[in-house]
């Protein structure tokens, strides 16, 4: 599990531990975090690797699958190294590749709806080529995850390798980085915390929320289809909804008296964010039915700890 203390890669411990599995945690804690796998940490079948995935890797043990969710995934994080961004998409893929091969196993593509670019269409069909700016801030990110799909792909075509590939739409839940930069996080910190609520352009932009454990129910099941069902699969729930109506949200449920401020739009910031799950229902079995309202329970009861623990933290992107 590559990536495996960082906020998805945690639940997914967790669950494969649950399900019986020996999960061996490769990170390099560059954005992932010791308290995510805290919990973890001792137990007979669970390992921690301190590994960046652009060096050659080496496992010394047989490994049946492996699943890549190794990379920055927040605008911030990949925007202050996006040359190492860009290379943990690739060479890190590149080396994974050549393990899985070498051991016959699995490996799943941790891909993301940032494939599609600012979208022409909506919702995002797999079939969608996207349109997506190859010079641009965010292509460390988003051709990085391009360039990772296609060198799986390859691979498939050209050695066999046995790959999965899923597009992750927006992830949310407990474990997200207090300071991750990204919408729910900052939206939920910042009314928690009574400062103002910050959102980008006129606030008119959608996103489609996927609580943590419903994306971790996908990777799963993609994980285990049979040899040929490689995708790239859409995960994420269809429920579209604009950043002001999800900041209204926030609000009301935080209790919040923080008032909603607006800035510039950042370059190439995605218009549309929806996915077609047809895939995901035909191959997986598989429908989120957790509501956004259920899933902003736990993860601003999460945060609400948070700042608790670390009353250090105020401001947090205001």
């Amino acid at each position: 599990m590559t990536g495996g203390a960082g906020f998805v890669g945690s639940h997914l411990c967790d669950r494969l531990l649950e399900r019986g599995a020996h999960v061996v945690c490769l990170d390099n804690f560059s954005t992932g975090r010791r308290q995510n796998i805290e919990h973890l940490i001792g137990k007979p079948r669970f390992s921690l690797l301190l590994h960046d995935v652009v060096e050659p890797i080496s496992i010394p043990i047989d490994v049946d699958e492996i699943y890549n969710l190794a990379c920055p995934a927040s605008p911030p994080a990949y925007a202050a190294e996006p040359i190492h961004t860009t290379m943990t998409s690739v060479v890190g893929a590149l080396n994974l590749l050549e393990l899985a091969t070498e051991q016959n196993a699995k490996i799943l593509q941790a891909s993301t709806s940032e494939v599609y670019g600012d979208p022409e269409v909506s919702p995002q069909p797999e079939s969608y080529r996207g349109h997506v700016d190859p010079t641009g801030p965010r292509a460390c990110y988003d051709e990085g995850k391009r360039c990772a799909e296609s060198l799986f792909f390859d691979h498939e075509r050209v050695l066999g390798t046995r790959i999965k590939i899923a597009r992750i739409f927006n992830t949310y839940g407990p474990r997200m980085s207090i300071d991750d930069g990204r919408v729910t996080s900052n939206l939920i910190v910042q009314a928690l915390s009574g400062t103002d609520m910050t959102v980008y352009g006129d606030g008119s932009q959608t996103r489609s929320f996927c609580y943590v454990d419903e994306t971790v129910e996908a990777l799963i099941r993609l994980m285990a289809t049979p040899d040929g069902v490689d995708g790239p699969v859409n995960i994420g729930n269809p429920d579209e909804r604009t950043i002001n109506d999800f900041a209204a949200i926030v609000r009301r449920m935080t209790g919040s008296q923080s008032q909603v401020i607006y800035r510039p739009l950042p370059v190439h910031d995605p218009r549309r964010r929806c996915p077609d799950i047809g895939e995901a229902v035909r191959l997986l079995d598989w429908i989120p039915n957790v509501g956004l309202e259920e899933g902003l329970a736990r993860t601003i009861s999460y945060f609400r700890a948070e700042l608790v623990r670390m009353p250090a933290v105020q401001e947090v992107m205001a």
